[in-house]
């Protein structure tokens, strides 16, 4: 409010008028929109940093990037955020356990994305994740979300999709960097995805088109405008895992505790 002061030439006085300025009502709004957005702002905050999983199993050094940007070591048992992006380093394998009991294996020089991860065991309408495979490769087995809903569960690579059917599988992409990994004719693979399955089936899409494997197959996507292709084992790459990783312990430990038994994934 601005106060506006006329002098009465017949008396001197001065008259006080107050009315009130044509800008405050911009003022005012303006102030309720910075407060909603502050709040929205808070809320995909919170929403970001929800907790929807754990390192189970650790050997080597893994580092997070946060939603925000800021980055740090993880140990086991450290708590993974939606939103975070994994990273391994070399002779790295971590395993983690997310809320809906789906695991997913990273191996060595690996980047992934938990892109979105929506559980809530009363609403599977409400359920939704998506993982994306940056660098490197994975190995993912299907939780509660991907069994009682197929549609809701998507892993993005830069070549393609992935939808899962009640899975067990592994996946690749190589960069020209996967000439460490082991095969047939002993020459380092083309660059491109690789997918394999142990149990269940994929559907693999891009551009190019879309392609089904089912339990036993190998599959080869080159580039995101061809089509994924089935391609003999001794085409394919199948990602295996040391049996620190792959075994089962009381304690959570990188470990393997005698007589674990293996993990196994309908």
């Amino acid at each position: 409010m601005f106060n506006t002061i006329i002098i009465n030439g017949s008396t001197g006085q001065a008259m006080n008028f107050s009315k009130p300025h044509r800008s405050s009502h911009l003022w005012r709004q303006l102030l309720l929109w910075t407060l909603a957005l502050a709040l929205l702002g808070a809320s995909m905050a919170a929403h970001a940093q929800q907790v929807v999983g754990q390192v189970t199993h650790l050997s080597g050094v893994l580092s997070v990037r946060h939603a925000d940007g800021t980055r740090k070591v993880l140990g086991l048992k450290s708590a993974i955020l939606q939103g975070d992006t994994l990273i391994t380093e070399r002779e790295t394998y971590t395993r983690v356990k997310f809320v809906d009991n789906a695991e997913i294996v990273l191996r060595p020089g690996s980047e992934v994305s938990v892109d979105k991860y929506v559980y809530d065991e009363k609403k599977p309408e409400s359920d939704s994740v998506a993982i994306g495979l940056v660098k490197g490769g994975l190995r993912a087995v299907t939780g509660l979300v991907g069994k009682r809903n197929h549609e809701a569960v998507n892993f993005n690579t830069p070549t393609a999709t992935i939808g899962i059917r009640g899975t067990n599988f592994g996946a690749i992409f190589c960069q020209a960097d996967c000439g460490g990994i082991p095969t047939a004719t002993g020459v380092a693979p083309p660059p491109g995805l690789y997918v394999d399955v142990s149990s269940g089936a994929v559907l693999v899409s891009n551009q190019g088109g879309q392609q089904l494997f089912n339990a036993g197959q190998f599959g080869f996507v080159p580039g995101m405008n061809q089509a994924p292709i089935i391609v003999p084992p001794a085409n394919g790459l199948q990602f295996t895992m040391p049996p620190s990783i792959s075994q089962n312990n009381s304690n959570g430990s990188n470990g393997v505790a005698k007589g674990a038994p293996v993990c196994v994934v309908q």
